[in-house]
């Protein structure tokens, strides 16, 4: 894999420019949220996965579920995306409407949005930091060979449904769980918060058995567990790639710092499907100001392009094919050394 970067620049104990060189160079606006704005991107992916399921239901044909369900799955993805941009204040400056539309999209993909809010916020505060980031981080070599058959299984093997557990047990070598207030992801000022977000989970689960006591676990299957599968497979690719590739560095301790681990991630297109899930590829600037809205993203890439210079990472290969190449050579990562980069086994 190429990627538009010259890499080895990051062996530097410090890039050479700051956050405030950064911040300067992207326009004031792209900073603002406008709830109108965000609030028609919701409402468009609501009025898709209605017109879908309408669809579905009036057509009634075994020939059209394939495509309600890659349809319906997308739709989940882009309203999950929604959610997380409530989840970083990006929706709009109103707390509380940013956590109300949060669980709006989260809760129905069985996703506690409050206890994903908060790890994902410790994801964003340690990017690139081996021991302390939160989503899709290496595992140590040790770690790789001490690890059971079945833990390899599910970690690099079922990439495509893997998160459902990481809500349940987070990561390896992590403790605790997205749905329980007294796990060490949260402060206890937000264990509230976290119960919130779980019992709104649970009334969920019992919509979804009355609906399968009430219509059959055929219905269920068809309208809803087939759907969510799509949908966990876009979640689990988008973010595995992300963070995982072959030539993005990883750091340990006094080499990392925020914003050199901010570059530790990949822009990548996803064709048509961009505007669709509100081009949530276009990661880098997205984890160096986490606050721009996913409108602005673009424009505040193309801003901050000249002052990352070979810092910016960008691939333009198709998404298959980086998405093998990662599966067969991003397993684990030296145990030792400060800026270490993903190998295989036996390599």
């Amino acid at each position: 894999m190429t990627l538009h970067s010259t890499l080895p620049l990051l062996n530097r104990e410090t890039v050479p420019f700051s956050l405030k060189d950064v911040r300067s160079a992207i326009p004031a606006h792209c900073f603002e949220s406008n709830v109108w704005r965000s609030v028609a991107y919701l409402s468009f992916d609501l009025a898709m996965i209605a017109l879908l399921y309408w669809t579905a239901a009036h057509l009634n044909q075994a020939w059209f579920l394939p495509i309600f369900w890659l349809g319906q799955g997308t739709f989940f993805w882009a309203l999950f995306v929604v959610g997380h941009d409530c989840g970083h204040g990006s929706f709009s400056c109103h707390r509380w409407l940013n956590h109300l539309i949060g669980h709006i999209c989260h809760t129905p993909l069985l996703v506690p949005f409050h206890g994903w809010r908060i790890s994902h916020r410790i994801h964003h505060t340690h990017t690139g930091n081996i021991d302390k980031d939160e989503s899709w981080h290496p595992v140590t070599e040790s770690q790789y060979h001490s690890m059971g058959w079945y833990e390899k299984l599910a970690r690099f093997h079922l990439i495509l449904v893997v998160y459902p557990l990481y809500l349940f047990r987070r990561s390896t070598g992590k403790k605790g769980s997205h749905f329980l207030p007294d796990s060490p992801l949260f402060r206890p000022h937000e264990r509230g918060q976290v119960v919130t977000s779980t019992i709104c989970c649970i009334v969920m689960v019992l919509v979804l058995l009355s609906l399968g006591l009430g219509y059959g676990f055929d219905f269920l299957f068809k309208y809803y567990l087939m759907p969510y599968l799509v949908f966990i497979a876009w979640l689990d690719v988008v973010t595995f790639l992300h963070h995982t590739d072959e030539e993005i560095p990883w750091y340990r301790g006094q080499d990392w710092y925020f914003l050199k681990g901010a570059l530790s991630t990949v822009d990548r297109s996803y064709g048509i499907i961009d505007p669709i899930h509100h081009h949530i590829g276009t990661h880098v600037a997205h984890h160096i100001f986490n606050s721009i809205p996913h409108y602005h993203l673009h424009e505040a890439t193309e801003a901050i392009k000249p002052i990352l210079g070979d810092y910016y990472h960008v691939s333009h290969e198709p998404i298959w094919s980086v998405l093998w190449n990662s599966y067969r050579n991003c397993y684990f990562v030296s145990d030792h050394g400060t800026k270490v980069y993903y190998q295989r086994p036996n390599q």
